[in-house]
């Protein structure tokens, strides 16, 4: 369905879906429940030019937009649902923070083998007791002549098992003033990844352990007063994050609709009964404004989407993808229930992504600033 995609925009989409149909349909059950990153599909990807969309071309990007990226997502998730990671991973979160902050000699390290699918790059963010108030992390960054020693605790990583590079948030100094963010990779003395530990959703993730792990001065990224260009980025992140739960509620919607007009109880196929139309009639309202919000946020010419946009686009695409998702479960019964479809995945990744890059109470939050124009205080205790 075309919703005001320009002839270009939809020639792109039509492209990547005939890509997706022929490479990646026939295994996405499988890859819908291997918790491991899939680097045979991220390696296709970059072949066919969907890591790096946004990115420019000196940098071995695409130099295309963000709306691009998007398209690439939905694309790809309709066809397989796993796959979308891949493209998220490429071209938003950690690797787009990176490109925006990283010098050129940390470009020429890292970025070939992120963009040809042969490595993945984590975020190191969350920690113990810093989730959604993360100024308050606690691991630190100790200048010791021509490196930093550091020391700290960061969980919850998306594909930390997997990655070879991870883009760490840290403390040079106290206060927000003094949060920046450095790279460590893999294999660097005093940085242990534990064990694999499962998400609802399947994927799994490893704590991050920094015991006096020494890194290299040019491996910081952005020194300290590094925060806010370094949160600036998750407008963009928010934007992947939206994609995908849009386009596996999509995926879900499209499961169940064709089990209604399929599957018969009592002599009649399901579509047939009120109630379920009244339901797919919902599902299909959730999912066509979530997206219109959506492609608003990603249609900048440059630079980045505003933050009331991507909060509004983020919040609608987790509602409407959960929510969607969950009702098809529902109306497929069993089956819905059942790993035999994927009904039941899309229902698990949605949920996650109502917490992931902003919970949908942060979002809320942020929208109510703008509306009122003014700073809320959430750390203030009440009456104080």
């Amino acid at each position: 369905m075309n919703r005001d995609l320009t002839e270009e925009q939809q020639a792109f989409a039509d492209s990547i879906r005939r890509f997706a149909e022929a490479k990646l349909a026939a295994d996405a059950a499988r890859r819908a429940h291997d918790p491991r990153f899939p680097f045979d599909v991220a390696q296709l990807l970059a072949k066919q030019g969907v890591l790096g969309i946004a990115f420019n071309e000196a940098d071995g990007g695409q130099g295309g937009s963000l709306m691009d990226s998007v398209i690439a997502i939905e694309q790809i998730a309709a066809v397989c649902p796993r796959s979308a990671d891949v493209v998220q991973a490429g071209n938003f979160g950690p690797i787009r923070t990176f490109v925006e902050y990283a010098n050129p000699e940390q470009r020429e390290r890292f970025l070939p083998d992120l963009l040809a699918g042969r490595t993945v790059i984590s975020l190191g963010m969350t920690e113990p007791d810093a989730g959604s108030a993360l100024t308050e992390l606690n691991t630190s960054a100790r200048k010791d002549g021509n490196h930093y020693i550091i020391s700290g605790t960061k969980i919850f990583g998306t594909h930390s098992p997997d990655a070879s590079v991870f883009l760490v948030y840290v403390r040079f100094a106290p206060g927000v003033g003094g949060i920046g963010s450095v790279l460590v990779e893999r294999g660097t003395p005093g940085f242990t990844i534990g064990k694999p530990s499962p998400f609802m959703s399947g994927e799994e993730w490893s704590q991050l352990y920094f015991e006096d792990c020494r890194i290299p001065a040019e491996n910081v990224l952005l020194g300290a007063g590094g925060f806010k260009k370094q949160i600036a980025g998750f407008n963009v992140e928010r934007l992947g994050n939206s994609s995908r739960s849009l386009a596996l509620g999509r995926f879900a919607f499209e499961l169940a609709r064709e089990h209604a007009q399929t599957r018969k109880q009592f002599g009649r196929a399901l579509c047939e009964f009120q109630g379920l139309q009244w339901k797919f009639a919902d599902m299909a309202l959730k999912l066509e404004a979530a997206q219109l919000l959506l492609y608003r946020a990603a249609r900048v010419s440059n630079g980045l989407p505003s933050a009331f946009d991507t909060a509004l686009a983020k919040l609608a695409c987790n509602q409407a993808g959960f929510e969607v998702a969950n009702e098809a479960v529902q109306v497929m019964g069993g089956l819905g229930y059942s790993q035999e479809a994927l009904a039941e995945y899309c229902m698990r990744r949605t949920r996650g992504w109502m917490i992931a890059g902003g919970s949908t109470e942060i979002l809320k939050n942020r929208i109510a600033e703008e509306l009122f124009d003014r700073r809320f205080d959430q750390r203030r205790t009440v009456g104080s």
